[in-house]
């Protein structure tokens, strides 16, 4: 083994370190949400899904997609995505929030600079003997029509499921079995998993860090800006670390910017 490859070794085993949280070990639900910017937002949305699922690959995980809803004309306006594998919460936390694009606009004829925002969402797949009791007359239960993904064929029955739980007013969707009940029943796992970290960070501030508050969808919330123009950089807000590589990071190369949050909470 050579020295560089024994340094990478080494730091990828001080990563593994820091994921000490009692849930970093845990698989996740992974949401990617277009925020202020229209079709502009759409199309970010679509650009981070498709930078997230570069990243699963490279580490190996396994994804399931549960909900897919595609932007009026161009890019997604929500995706929602199990992601199976080692630590896969521990990573995918640090990378909640809303994340900011700066760019000249490919659907603007006048070619100005535009500013869109989406937000990811990562909740900790909790196992099945999760205690957390849901009253029916909280809950707001629609079905609607299912629908592929990128041009795919569609579901010509009601089988999708949203559900919007009242008092929270946390929403989730589902859609990727045929069968309601089943798109029902993963609608409500993942409902009992938000309202699980909810209960959590109101009995122990310490573990703020599991979910943190899911800012605006908008200007000034951003916790990472990906500048096209005038200039090339990637910076986050939250450690001040940078890069002016943007092609790599948009496709998929994510682990520095893991790694410097990771530190930062230590």
């Amino acid at each position: 083994m050579d020295l560089e490859t024994l340094e990478k070794h080494i730091e990828s085993l001080e990563v593994l370190l820091l994921l000490n949280q009692e849930y970093d070990q845990n698989n996740c639900i992974f949401e990617v949400h277009s925020g202020a910017g229209g079709t502009e937002a759409c199309d970010w949305a679509m650009m981070l899904y498709r930078m997230y699922n570069r990243y699963f690959e490279k580490k190996g995980y396994k994804v399931e997609l549960l909900d897919f809803q595609e932007g009026d004309e161009v890019g997604i306006k929500s995706a929602t995505m199990r992601v199976i594998g080692p630590y896969a919460y521990g990573y995918l936390k640090c990378e909640k929030g809303v994340h900011r694009l700066v760019r000249l606009s490919p659907f603007d004829a006048n070619n100005k600079r535009h500013t869109s925002f989406a937000s990811i969402d990562v909740t900790p797949e909790f196992d099945n003997t999760i205690n957390i009791e849901i009253d029916e007359k909280d809950l707001k239960i629609d079905v609607y029509r299912s629908s592929g993904c990128g041009g795919q064929g569609v579901n010509t029955t009601d089988s999708a499921v949203r559900i919007t739980h009242l008092p929270s007013k946390i929403v989730v969707t589902c859609q990727n079995e045929r069968s309601q009940i089943k798109n029902k029943e993963t609608a409500l796992s993942i409902l009992k998993g938000k309202l699980k970290l909810l209960e959590i960070e109101k009995q122990n501030e310490k573990l703020q860090n599991v979910k943190g508050i899911l800012s605006n969808i908008e200007f000034g919330s951003q916790i990472r800006s990906y500048i096209l123009h005038p200039y090339s950089l990637i910076k986050d807000h939250r450690t001040n670390y940078e890069t002016s590589n943007v092609d790599k990071v948009l496709d998929g190369n994510l682990d520095d910017f893991i790694e410097k949050y990771l530190k930062g909470i230590e």
